[in-house]
């Protein structure tokens, strides 16, 4: 529902989860080496997570999502359009 004189925001880009790793990990100024201090997660694959050569999976992201202070969904769908998806 949109209100009167506001614009519905639009999409602008496409980010994969990789790249919302990396985008909240560097939001929170913390390295990779210190992301995998918090999650358990090894530095190595936090690497590839971000570069996607790894797919994240459920418990990774929920270690991840602990670790970075956020919901999962922030990171496994992070394109996810409520508006255009619950319509369906």
């Amino acid at each position: 529902m949109a209100r009167k004189g506001f614009r519905k925001a639009r999409k602008n880009l496409d980010v994969s989860v990789g790249e919302s790793v990396r985008i909240i990990r560097e939001l929170q100024e913390l390295s990779q080496n210190q992301l995998a201090a918090l999650s358990g997660i090894p530095q190595s694959t936090i690497s590839a997570i971000e570069n996607d050569r790894v797919k994240v999976g459920v418990e990774r992201a929920k270690a991840l999502a602990r670790a970075l202070r956020c919901h999962p969904a922030v990171l496994v769908f992070p394109g996810w359009d409520v508006d255009s998806e619950s319509a369906a």
